[in-house]
């Protein structure tokens, strides 16, 4: 069932029938956290998605803490408030990251990654945390708000908890995805809000990760191109799949298919298995939250 309720109430609602409270231990939540949203699904014991949410913050609340935002909705709510959880696993949307080689990484280095990355020292309520990429030989480095690790320490005490960066789980997503593709070479592109993030694939290798804000479809054009031109990649040859915030009717749409004309929108990753009514969802709405769900252990 598809429901689009407002204020604090979710904008998107997919639910089963019934959750069932006694399963948890066998079962793994998947939580994406950021200043404009908060989605949730969870895998159940045969590791099916099941039960998918998404809030929308006011505008007005987007400049608070992440933390500040997220107890009107816990409280009480019957599944975020469950547990214990098998594993709690919670993707962090924050424009700081980079990706370093595991050969090269140190974790005593991990805020001085952040600081070379930003430019400046991380601000005393974040701290820079780290995700080892599975397959991809590379380690995640991200920042992470103390308030926010703090409240879901509280929420899920003496539990796993895994925070990975919103670009990891679009990583490992875009590894499934490549599997149902004919072509060896893969330009996948997810959108949210003001920002789009760009993964190249070449011959099941990651090549490329990185995360860019624009204003307006001109610069969004720019961006895409100015990085096809850097990984030399014609535009009219390479295969582009468009995942998140867009729609065919969309000005970005519009304005990108004047000068990539093999763009497509993308199917849901391989592996995924469903517990409830998705088919009124498009498959490429929420690749991240599926991603996420696809690095449980």
């Amino acid at each position: 069932m598809l429901t689009t309720p407002s204020t604090v109430s979710p904008i998107v609602a997919i639910r089963q029938g019934s959750f069932d409270s006694a399963q948890t231990e066998q079962s793994v939540l998947c939580v994406e956290v950021g200043k404009e949203h908060l989605r949730f699904a969870y895998l159940d014991a045969q590791k099916r998605l099941s039960w998918l949410e998404d809030f929308s913050f006011p505008s007005l609340l987007t400049e608070r803490s992440l933390a500040d935002n997220l107890p009107a909705i816990f409280q009480d709510h019957p599944i975020l408030s469950a547990g214990p959880w098998q594993q709690v696993l919670v993707t962090v949307n924050s424009p700081a990251f980079t990706l370093i080689p595991t050969p090269l990484f140190r974790k005593e280095y991990a805020t001085s990654y952040m600081t070379l990355m930003r430019g400046s020292a991380l601000p005393p309520h974040e701290y820079a945390h780290f995700f080892e990429q599975p397959n991809d030989n590379f380690v995640s480095v991200f920042n992470v708000e103390h308030r926010l690790a703090n409240y879901l320490a509280g929420v899920y005490p003496l539990q796993t908890t895994t925070f990975v960066h919103q670009t990891s789980a679009i990583i490992r997503a875009s590894a499934a995805v490549e599997q149902q593709l004919v072509s060896t070479q893969n330009l996948l592109l997810y959108f949210e809000g003001e920002f789009v993030t760009i993964v190249l694939r070449s011959n099941h290798a990651l090549r490329f990760c990185n995360r860019f804000g624009f204003k307006n479809p001109q610069d969004l054009t720019y961006y895409i191109l100015y990085v096809l031109e850097e990984l030399r990649l014609e535009p009219y040859s390479v295969n582009i799949l468009l995942y998140g915030e867009i729609t065919p009717f969309s000005d970005s749409y519009t304005n990108l298919a004047e000068f990539l004309p093999h763009m497509m929108f993308g199917q849901t990753p391989a592996g995924m298995r469903f517990n409830g009514d998705f088919d009124d969802l498009p498959e490429h709405r929420y690749l991240s939250l599926y991603g996420l769900s696809l690095l449980s252990d």
